[in-house]
């Protein structure tokens, strides 16, 4: 008896874990120079669901840390997760030489970004350290500059940053540009006591990681993460350079997930890690860029995404909905249908609120605390199933407060990493929809078929035309 009350706490944590695989492995703190490889690390990060990139910070290196903060901005706003934090090296000093072909790369439209008014990187990193309580792993896909000032500078840095993650030339990192770009911050942080996990690239006779095989494999994966490094491979200035087909700073983003395709030589608090399985390196980004990385369901394995599955009705536009508004709101939207009992309007603007929120700031599921000011009278109330499924913030968790004691309207206030944001449906489009249940109701009655009839074709109609992009307002709540 005595054994098994001992193994039953593993036991019973075991489960707990297994029943709740949107919690992240990794919490992550990215440090880039802007080199085109930091796209596609940066990228496949963002798309891992076992990964929540807390904050990106640049420094100088392919780029200077200004140009480097405009291309992560414009890959960020690309991807529709304008809220993840970004920084800048504010007082540091860039006397390299930009490399053309970094300069000339695209990573998102770049209009109206500028540095001017970005973060300090200290600033930004003190502030993730402070909001998150999970031990956090700092990525340097450039120098260790960055690394080591916020190492000197923010107490937090020691006891909160569990590893340093540091992408090295295939040879060590001594012979690698990221040393070169500031050999003495790699000297100093080096010598600390903070664990160091230098990732080798690919080396020259392990061939490319980005094969003609790899790259045509992309094609098949719908979700933006994938068509990011597919537009990039479409570039035709790409293929005059071999660099892009290396598998360099990417080898970073795999380690962390799978470091068993890798040989690896600890010493002391440093390990050097080489890549080995290179077959299982190009499954392994292919799973990653998939999204792929992580059980997400707790009680079915799949949802179906076969129209034939789904009613007369629905079966035409189901493939044209995941099409225009991704797996994540379709899933979602079934979900939230049928715990609902019905397909409504504001129960589907509740999924794509949801959706976009978590989309903002590219987070998993329960990670916010929301107060919804839609009320308990249907059918705007409906908009609370539709977040709750989507976001995870359910009353259950703890995480859902209704108001009912202010003007009820489509809008939720939440709180993500210490600051409060607010979410809210355009009123032009509100007052749309509202109108039109109204004159239904009027016209038919709540308590006939053809009222729900008509509700049910509108909502597959919203559903497929409204484009979650365009029909919120959401920003930051100044306290």
């Amino acid at each position: 008896m005595k054994r098994f009350l001992l193994i039953l706490p593993a036991l019973l944590l075991s489960a707990v874990l297994y029943c709740h695989p949107w919690k992240p492995n990794h919490y992550v703190i990215i440090d880039t120079d802007g080199g085109i490889d930091d796209i596609r690390a940066i990228t496949m990060l963002l798309a891992s669901p076992d990964v929540r990139v807390l904050g990106i910070t640049t420094s100088g290196g392919a780029l200077s840390h200004e140009n480097a903060y405009i291309k992560v901005k414009s890959l960020l706003n690309s991807l529709y997760h304008e809220g993840v934090p970004v920084g800048t090296d504010i007082s540091g000093v860039y006397n390299m030489e930009e490399i053309a072909f970094a300069l000339q790369t695209e990573w998102g439209r770049e209009d109206d970004i500028s540095a001017k008014d970005a973060p300090d990187n200290l600033e930004l990193i003190s502030f993730l350290l402070e909001a998150e309580s999970t031990k956090i792993s700092f990525v340097c896909l450039g120098s260790m500059r960055t690394a080591l000032n916020a190492f000197r500078s923010i107490p937090a840095f020691r006891t909160q940053v569990k590893e340093i993650v540091w992408s090295i030339n295939e040879s060590g990192y001594m012979g690698g540009f990221n040393y070169r770009i500031d050999r003495d911050a790699a000297d100093a942080l080096l010598k600390q006591e903070i664990p160091v996990k230098m990732v080798r690239n690919m080396s020259s006779r392990q061939g490319n990681l980005w094969d003609d095989g790899l790259i045509e494999d992309l094609t098949g994966i719908k979700n933006p993460y994938a068509s990011k490094v597919s537009s990039f491979f479409g570039d035709e200035t790409v293929w005059s350079h071999s660099f892009s087909f290396l598998g360099t700073d990417e080898m970073v983003s795999v380690f962390i997930h799978y470091p068993s395709l890798f040989a690896n030589k600890i010493r002391g608090s440093i390990s050097e890690s080489i890549p080995a399985d290179i077959e299982g390196i190009r499954e392994g980004t292919l799973k990653i860029i998939s999204m792929k990385t992580i059980e997400e369901n707790q009680v079915i394995k799949e949802l179906p995404l076969d129209p034939e599955f789904y009613f007369d009705d629905l079966s035409p536009v189901v493939s044209e909905i995941i099409e225009r508004h991704g797996v994540e709101e379709w899933k979602s939207g079934i979900f939230a249908s049928e715990m609902h009992r019905h397909l409504g309007i504001f129960e589907i603007i509740g999924v794509k609120m949801g959706i976009r929120a978590r989309e903002y700031f590219n987070t998993g599921v329960d990670e916010f605390r929301a107060v919804s000011y839609a009320g308990s009278i249907q059918p705007m109330s409906c908009m609370n199933d539709g977040f709750l499924v989507s976001t995870g913030s359910t009353p259950g968790h703890g995480l859902l407060t209704v108001r009912n004691d202010t003007v009820l309207i489509p809008m939720v206030d939440f709180t993500y990493l210490g600051r409060k944001y607010r979410i809210k449906l355009k009123s032009e489009i509100s007052t749309k929809i509202s109108s039109e249940l109204k004159e239904i109701n009027f016209i038919y009655g709540l308590d006939s078929n053809i009222y729900w009839e008509l509700v049910r074709k509108n909502t597959i109609k919203y559903w497929r035309d409204m484009d979650r992009h365009d029909i919120f307002e959401i920003g930051e709540l100044k306290q």
